[in-house]
């Protein structure tokens, strides 16, 4: 079984990379490279310091050791070598990031076209009926109503809110896009057509993601490769189908047997 993503160049590393808070808690020595187009999963139970991680790969929070390398069109940038003020930028232009919850990553007091629009912005689009069309497009794109644009997202569902924060941070195309639990807290059906829709739009954009989530489903619909954390550390690593198909280290099997609970 072959990850035809494997023979694309890199966009992201995270090289021995470590962010720790004590001991057990956080990650530790943590390696791997993310190509062009991919999507890699990180799994485990909660604490086993995969939030940790997304945060320090994002930008967040600047590790104790180690790097976190960005394949930029420029050269290679050492995430936390270039400054707050470039690694905002990047979040603002290049990169996205989906909350678990999406009042975490949406302005609550603005409509729904407003907040699309803004990503556009920070690119330089200043055209007000391009701004607007691009807002009704995405809305659709995500199955939201674009007569409901002018609409602000405090009056949406918690999972029409999610759905606009995904479009919030799709609309621009960034080369890479964090995701923390992009379905965690909503109803089972919700969840459903929520991860059809994300699946969808990463197979259409080629999105390169880093997809943080305890739910081997979610893991198993959109991700090329999983890295199994537990306790601050990568166990095993490998092909989604072959880690949840034919699980070798003894944690990974237990959570696959749902043993284990989130």
């Amino acid at each position: 079984m072959k990850c035809p993503q494997l023979d694309r160049p890199t966009l992201l590393e995270a090289r021995d990379l470590t962010r720790l808070y004590g001991p057990g808690k956080g990650c530790e020595g943590i390696d791997f490279a993310l190509r062009s187009g991919e999507v890699l999963g990180i799994v485990g139970e909660s604490g086993s310091g995969k939030s940790t991680l997304l945060r320090t790969l994002c930008g967040m929070e600047a590790p104790d050791a180690g790097r976190v390398v960005y394949h930029a069109h420029e050269g290679e940038l050492d995430l936390y070598a270039i400054g707050e003020a470039r690694r905002r930028a990047l979040l603002r232009m290049e990169w996205g990031l989906v909350h678990q919850n999406p009042r975490d990553g949406l302005r609550l007091g603005v409509s729904a076209g407003a907040n699309i629009g803004e990503r556009l912005m920070a690119l330089g689009e200043r055209h007000y009926g391009q701004l607007r069309a691009a807002g009704q497009d995405w809305m659709g794109r995500v199955e939201l109503d674009p007569g409901r644009i002018d609409d602000a997202p405090q009056h949406f569902s918690g999972g029409m809110q999610q759905r606009l924060q995904i479009a919030r941070t799709l609309v621009t195309r960034p080369r890479l896009v964090f995701m923390d639990e992009p379905t965690g807290g909503l109803d089972v059906s919700v969840q459903a057509r929520l991860l059809d829709m994300l699946r969808t739009l990463v197979r259409e954009l080629g999105l390169s993601v880093v997809l943080v989530t305890h739910d081997l489903a979610v893991a198993r619909l959109l991700a090329d490769r999983l890295m199994v954390m537990r306790r601050g550390r990568v166990v095993e690593a490998g092909l989604t189908d072959q880690i949840l198909d034919d699980p070798q280290h003894a944690y990974t099997q237990l959570l696959v047997s749902s043993v284990l609970t989130p």
